[in-house]
């Protein structure tokens, strides 16, 4: 640790230095740019210039490798420098002492990084406003990064939400920010990969970006490295072959220096391990042709089992040209088996997604389809709580990771995990309240930094559990607006934050409303015995046509206003319409905002088809089928799959604090549709479970001496997978189902066998070995229906 023996440590309390003197080592290249960085941020901010001549009053900031740090510091006490115990590579020092009665801060660094990440401790804890910038107490710390590799992804292509709209500027400003909360390196796709080859944002060719980024990284002494898709169609065919590795060359010749390639086994791409190896042993043969000491790492996303198998098989041989593994998504061997399975000599990285809510690969748990329905599957996405989890139980087995990004909506995410890169013990919290004393204002940094933090954590809680019975969202926005007025127009990440709190806000009371329309409606079709079917459902339909009130319309309103100076100030494109987005999926859920949350359409539709039919008793006889839907016989079971509250029967699994991925768990999710004519709610959600894990729906106290059917609505996305159906393991309901029609509904028979104790397991399959991601196996519907005499409907 460091040791400043004739000098005196501060007293615990705070600092001020609006007027601190800058005493830096002479220094060329990235150490420059660090203190250019220190510099700059810190007059950004405070409107102050620190000066860097000396100064016979006033605080004292001094900065440099811990080999210079006795030449910088005062005569007296240069040979008072001792270099910290067991500090390395990209490690820092920062203690704070007084002499000669003012305050002297001394920021060592290990080597040029550990300087950058030193003055980033720095600068994440002062609190600065304009005219003003104070230490709420002395720093006394040394650091050393626990992994080697903490790194994000760049894609400069038309898929990503934010980022196809910037300027080389503004990936500097980003290259910066996430420099100063501790990571590493970027990563960048490759400017051909599974997407188109530009898009309308761009200010400039993407090659051109690219290598821009890469002269940024090299300013401040951070790793350029290059993710590279290989995805042509036959890697077997050697015309194939020469002409990738002709236009790979024609790329990295164009770089000034790449510190790794990463290439996919998959997803995007599709080429099995022995086409595969051949082609990156080619790869690295032209990588190292103009990148020495470049290292190469390859995925194995998206393999089938055979496709692990020949992956290992092909590692056994040890190639001297590979670096080591990265793990993402649609990986179906989990990490532990991948680590298990893999030589040691190659470590493993994680390349995990921390942007997706669903069809991802760490969806969130039990979300509501409310929130599914209208924010979609990259919404503005701080998970501190769920990120932790993800980080904790994988952590052990990586080295360092690359996080998946589509851009900004995870900027909280960036940060957590640019942090736990230096200590996995850090509180979230505590990352948080640095997020929020560096970014979010002079008036949140001053004061407020706890309660932002705090807010930021209840931005995930107003995710958690049923969107109608959470109170906490309201509160979570009042506590926003309570800080608006101190946020400096512009601050785009306050303005994320914001957002968020109002969606979330909307989505409950539009919730709220829609259900209660519906349940109002369906007590009047209750009625229509007594009523007439044709007045039951004119009376209907009125419940349902409902507007929204002014409160929601407001929200709906502020929404609107925040997408739009999202997009002016840092080209999130929250609609494709509006904003050039690529997708709605690709977080364009402004697009999303007047989704149905209920059955009105299918209902309208329904109710088309039942003024037509030619009598009162087959009129009433499809409404009391509506009402019913639920129970069509008494004693009827159900579960809708794809709500959390109302799947009584479905068997969870361990659930995310054991099982991040979901490999064992089910999931709750939604199909690529809305509601609408021809899709009831009920069958826009599923659940499902990945993989080779069944889905299982576990009955318990059923009458053995009773018969029933089962009916189930096969629905979600549009997978094409033949599905078993099993019950208690060993009796076959269904060899093989493969959905005609999606959705489509069956009805089975139960044996009687099945039932003989007064328990029922049943499990659907999927053909055991497949890759990809994981899904297909997905089930909307399942009633449990006792046949009662001839009436059985």
């Amino acid at each position: 640790m460091l040791c400043l023996s004739p000098l005196l440590p501060a007293k615990a309390q705070s600092l001020d230095l609006t007027h601190a003197t800058l005493v830096a080592a002479p220094a060329s290249g990235p150490e420059q740019a660090a203190v250019t960085l220190l510099l700059e941020e810190v007059a950004k901010r405070t409107g102050i210039a620190w000066e860097q001549r000396a100064a016979e009053a006033g605080p004292l900031v001094v900065v440099g490798q811990g080999t210079q740090m006795g030449a910088l510091l005062p005569a007296d006490l240069r040979s008072a420098w001792t270099a910290p115990v067991g500090w390395g590579r990209e490690g820092y020092t920062l203690r704070t002492f007084t002499y000669q009665g003012r305050p002297l801060i001394a920021i060592a660094g290990h080597d040029a990084r550990g300087v950058l990440y030193g003055i980033g401790h720095l600068l994440r804890s002062l609190a600065m406003e304009k005219g003003r910038a104070v230490l709420a107490a002395p720093l006394n710390v040394t650091a050393t990064p626990e992994k080697t590799l903490r790194s994000h992804q760049i894609g400069y292509r038309f898929k990503n939400n934010t980022y196809d709209a910037w300027t080389l500027a503004q990936f500097e400003q980003e290259i910066r920010d996430l420099a100063v909360f501790g990571s590493n390196a970027i990563q960048v796709i490759a400017p051909i990969s599974d997407d188109e080859k530009a898009s309308p944002l761009f200010s400039a060719p993407a090659d051109e970006t690219i290598i821009g980024i890469a002269g940024i990284l090299a300013k401040y002494g951070l790793d350029f490295d290059l993710y590279y898709p290989v995805i042509r169609a036959d890697y077997g065919d050697p015309a194939q072959v020469a002409a990738e590795l002709a236009d790979f060359e024609a790329l990295i010749q164009r770089f000034p220096a790449i510190h790794a390639l990463y290439v996919p086994g998959g997803d995007p791409g599709h080429t099995p391990p022995d086409h595969l190896f051949p082609l990156l042993e080619k790869l690295a043969a032209r990588l190292h042709r103009h990148h020495p000491n470049a290292e190469l790492w390859v995925s194995t996303q998206g393999f089938d089992q055979a496709g692990y198998e020949a992956f290992y098989h092909q590692l056994d041989r040890q190639p001297a040209w590979l670096t080591g593994i990265f793990i993402g998504p649609q990986s179906r061997d989990p990490m532990a088996v991948q680590r298990a399975r893999i030589p040691a000599r190659y470590p493993i990285q994680a390349y995990p997604d921390i942007g997706h809510t669903l069809h991802a690969q760490f969806p969130v748990a039990d979300w509501d389809p409310a929130f599914a329905l209208l924010e979609g599957r990259e919404p503005i996405s701080p998970r501190p709580g769920d990120m932790g989890v993800i980080y904790r139980h994988f952590q052990p087995l990586f080295t360092g990771f690359v996080t998946y990004s589509e851009g900004v909506t995870d900027d909280v995410n960036k940060m957590l995990w640019s942090q736990w890169g230096w200590s996995a013990a850090t509180d979230p919290a505590e990352i948080l309240r640095d997020y929020a004393r560096y970014f979010l204002g002079p008036a949140i940094a001053q004061t407020h930094a706890d309660r932002a933090a705090a807010l930021i954590l209840n931005l995930e809680r107003n995710w958690r559990g049923p969107v109608r019975q959470n109170t906490g969202i309201g509160a979570t926005l009042q506590g926003f607006l309570a800080l608006d007025q101190g946020v400096a127009p512009g601050n785009w990440r306050w303005e994320s934050l914001l957002y968020r709190a109002h969606y979330d806000a909307y989505a409950r009371r539009r919730a709220i409303a829609e259900a209660a329309r519906e349940a109002q409606a369906t007590s009047v079709l209750r009625r229509a015995p007594q009523l007439g079917s044709h007045a039951a459902v004119a009376d209907a339909r009125a419940v349902l046509a409902t507007v929204d009130d002014e409160q929601t319309m407001a929200l709906r309103a502020q929404v609107f206003q925040l997408a739009g100076r999202l997009y002016h100030h840092v080209g999130l494109q929250l609609s494709v319409r509006l904003y050039g987005a690529s997708n709605w999926e690709r977080g364009a859920n402004l697009d999303r905002i007047d989704t149905s949350l209920n059955n009105r359409r299918w209902l309208e539709k329904q109710f088309g088809m039942i003024a037509i039919l030619p009598d009162e008793a087959a009129r009433l006889q499809q409404l009391a089928a509506l009402v019913n839907w639920e129970q069509p016989v008494p004693g009827a079971l159900y579960d809708d799959l794809g709500d959390p509250t109302r799947s009584p029967h479905l068997v969870r699994g361990p659930g995310m604090a054991r099982d991040p991925q979901f490999f064992q768990t089910a999931i709750h999710s939604i199909a690529d549709v809305i509601p609408g004519p021809d899709w009831r709610l009920s069958w826009v959600t599923y659940g499902e479970t990945l993989y080779d894990s069944p889905l299982t729906l576990h009955y318990r106290g059923l009458d053995p001496g009773q018969s029933y059917r089962l009916r189930v609505t096969y629905a979600g996305e549009d997978y094409h997978l033949p599905i078993q159906l099993m019950a208690n393991k060993n009796i076959e309901i269904q060899q093989s189902f493969s959905r005609p029609a999606n959705p489509a509904m069956v009805e089975y028979k139960l044996p009687q066998e099945a039932i003989h104790d007064g328990n029922l397991v049943l499990q659907w399959f999927r053909p055991v070995g497949l890759g990809g991601s994981g899904r297909g196996k997905q089930i909307a519907e399942v009633w449990l229906l006792p046949v009662i005499s001839n009436n059985y409907n």
